[in-house]
């Protein structure tokens, strides 16, 4: 495996399970020490046994991303040990229910958007300086197709990404004077669990595998991505410009 990765330091959040899980375990295997975090600390060691095994390097953080506070503490934490990060990327989420929007009860919404929405937002505040830190800062956040789409019952999906959308593009455009690089992804449909809740009884002999998919996006946080403020389309294989 090539380290095209070594001496950087990147965070993967949602590092438990299906791409984020992928993206942390290939992020060390090329060489980068991963902080992995995730809700699920049984998946965390899971992933810590796969990389050790691989001569790779990682730290766990297991922290409900909710716990808005532990995520200020987590950059002053990652200061104190390298001074920098390097990569970040935002792949948590949570798909929510599938229902009509009248029919979303106040708890699911808020915590959808807690966790999609303002979760990154706080991970900007408290990895925005380290990033600027870093020879060639590259942030990544995941989104999906109905952040345009807007397809009837996906409403927390469509809202929450298209929030999320709006933070990456808006903080890129803030960033444009210094090396970091701030993009989007939609992974398309993919083999995890999360697709599986969603679409229930759906084939899946034609969907990638979550390494597939990790292998194509990390090529967009190398240091020689130039884009900023871009959305990748991972089926097409094209950036869109906004």
């Amino acid at each position: 495996m090539t380290k095209d990765f070594e001496g950087r330091v990147a965070l993967v959040t949602g590092a438990s399970r299906g791409i984020g899980y992928q993206l942390a375990k290939q992020l060390a295997s090329r060489g980068a020490h991963v902080i992995a975090i995730a809700r699920t600390v049984g998946g965390l060691e899971d992933l810590d046994d796969e990389i050790q095994a691989a001569g790779g390097q990682a730290t766990l953080v297991p922290v409900d991303l909710m716990d808005y506070d532990a995520l200020d503490r987590l950059g002053a934490a990652i200061f104190e040990r390298w001074k920098k990060l390097d990569i970040m990327i935002g792949n948590a989420g949570m798909l929510g229910v599938l229902s009509p929007l009248g029919h979303i009860s106040p708890k699911d919404f808020e915590k959808v958007m807690a966790i999609n929405v303002t979760a990154n937002w706080r991970l900007i505040r408290s990895l925005d300086p380290l990033l600027r830190q870093s020879d060639a800062g590259r942030a990544l956040f995941l989104t999906a197709v109905q952040a345009n789409t807007c397809t009837a019952f996906w409403g927390l999906q469509s809202t929450s990404k298209a929030a999320v959308e709006a933070l990456a593009r808006t903080w890129a455009n803030e960033s444009l004077q210094t090396k970091m690089k701030i993009n989007l992804a939609d992974p398309g449909p993919t083999r995890t669990g999360l697709r599986a809740k969603a679409m229930p009884g759906e084939p899946t002999e034609n969907l990638p595998e979550p390494s597939l998919v990790a292998s194509e996006l990390l090529e967009l946080v190398k240091p020689e991505v130039l884009e900023t403020g871009k959305l990748y389309d991972r089926v097409s294989r094209e950036w869109v410009s906004f």
